[in-house]
């Protein structure tokens, strides 16, 4: 396994709330562990909130009991939602602080995702496919049928967010299982990729790209068609060995 990760505070933010982690060693009970959270809420609270969920879900993991790991992973999810939740109370300046959370494992030949928010986790193969569902209100009126996915990238109320960690007490989150095939790709990445970049040139770019620049060719892209928000990717190569 080979895996690639920038983040990137883009051509327009004056901060970079996104935050990401990987790892191909074993993080607790999960065999590997590959995240990207995307904060949002003013002044640095989208940052803290953002990071706080990334390193307190990694906290929880490497102490948690043995249990299944979907049910250990929704366990943390719901773990960092109420300290998001408890610490915006605590602290005014921190009000309205939350962040998506896409976090993903792969066992054997099986990739597990779990989602709360519009990052999202495409598998790439000959063709590009969106794992995850954007929990967003204009993603809901693409499932809907109700807009193209291209129509949203530049729809007025793209960034209503439904679902994120800190948004709420009660939080819903989607688990999706993928089989990996030898030549699959996985793209992890929060909206200021996905929104810069549309499906067909992200599938140029990763399956004509050398897994070492990846990443940088992907933030630069974004970054040249305007940048107007943080960029994170994380290209995971599952099938490929590691050469020393």
């Amino acid at each position: 396994m080979r895996v690639f990760g920038k983040s990137d505070i883009g051509s327009v933010r004056k901060m970079n709330q996104d935050f990401m982690y990987y790892s191909k060693d074993p993080v607790g009970q999960l065999p590997n562990l590959f995240i990207v959270a995307d904060g949002m809420g003013g002044h640095k609270a989208g940052d803290f909130a953002s990071r706080m969920s990334v390193e307190n879900f990694i906290d929880y993991i490497m102490k948690a009991p043995p249990d299944q790991p979907i049910r250990l992973v929704d366990d943390g999810i719901h773990y960092i939602n109420e300290l998001v939740m408890e610490k915006a109370q605590k602290h005014p300046e921190l009000s309205g602080m939350g962040t998506t959370f896409v976090a993903a494992f792969i066992v054997d030949e099986t990739l597990y995702v779990a989602n709360v928010g519009d990052s999202r986790l495409y598998l790439i193969d000959s063709e590009i496919s969106q794992v995850t569902e954007d929990h967003s209100y204009v993603g809901a009126m693409v499932r809907a049928g109700e807009i193209t996915s291209d129509e949203a990238k530049h729809h007025p109320d793209k960034n209503i967010i439904t679902r994120a960690i800190g948004a709420s007490w009660d939080i819903r989150v989607d688990f999706f299982e993928v089989d990996l095939q030898p030549g699959d790709r996985i793209l992890m990445c929060s909206d200021g990729l996905s929104n810069m970049i549309d499906d067909q040139e992200l599938l140029d770019i990763i399956t004509a790209t050398d897994a070492d620049v990846v990443v940088d060719v992907l933030v630069n892209t974004a970054k040249a068609h305007g940048g107007l928000d943080n960029i994170t990717a994380i290209v995971i190569d599952p099938f490929d060995e590691e050469v020393d």
